[in-house]
């Protein structure tokens, strides 16, 4: 099915733009990525709905997208891999969310570990998307550190129990995605930024 889209989508493409093999190569990986976080949504989206979480689902991703934005993260290497992370972050979390009920003194313990996490190691870089811009890279460290306070407050602050969590929950899977253990546990290189300025003799 993948194959078929794709072939499709990049014969419209050739017969209405006349870009050479290396743009051709650049639209196709890109529309597989598109394809892939599309299909992936789908399967996600269907077991929230057989698990009746929808709402819950949907207001904990919306949640954590914003939370990852500017703090990006490490990036599974094969599409099952990121299916089946992805389920247990999308599925699994807003679970856990709606089942526990954490004191104050506990949010505000992890919680403040949680936002040095996030002030110590983000933004987090991959190896195919290295940040080497040194303002791009504080800017966003930044946000991300704005953000995890701003959802640590809230998770102390809102009374609902599932809202108060899916904040909570939200900044500590981030701490996670950003972790240099992480990286070490998948065996990908942390700090790619690093690497590729050396490589290319840059100074940003």
């Amino acid at each position: 099915m993948k194959k078929f889209i794709l072939d499709k989508c990049m014969n419209i493409i050739k017969n209405n733009k006349n870009y050479d093999n290396t743009k051709l190569a650049e639209i196709k990986y890109g529309l597989e990525g598109l394809y892939l976080m599309i299909t992936k949504l789908i399967i996600i989206t269907i077991i929230a709905i057989i698990l009746k979480i929808t709402k819950e689902y949907l207001l904990f991703m919306l949640i954590y997208t914003i939370m990852r934005a500017p703090s990006f993260g490490i990036h599974a290497k094969k599409s099952w891999i990121c299916l089946i992370s992805s389920t247990i972050s999308f599925i699994g979390i807003p679970l856990i969310a709606i089942h526990t009920k954490l004191n104050i003194i506990t949010k505000i313990i992890i919680g403040l570990i949680s936002i040095i996490g996030i002030l110590l190691f983000s933004p987090a870089d991959t190896h195919k998307r290295p940040i080497i811009n040194k303002k791009r890279r504080m800017i966003y460290k930044t946000l991300s550190t704005i953000i995890a306070i701003t959802y640590i407050t809230l998770s102390i602050i809102i009374k609902d129990n599932f809202i108060s969590n899916a904040f909570f929950y939200a900044t500590i899977l981030q701490n996670i995605i950003i972790s240099p253990i992480t990286y070490k546990i998948f065996k990908m290189p942390y700090n790619n930024y690093k690497t590729y300025i050396k490589t290319h003799g840059l100074n940003k």
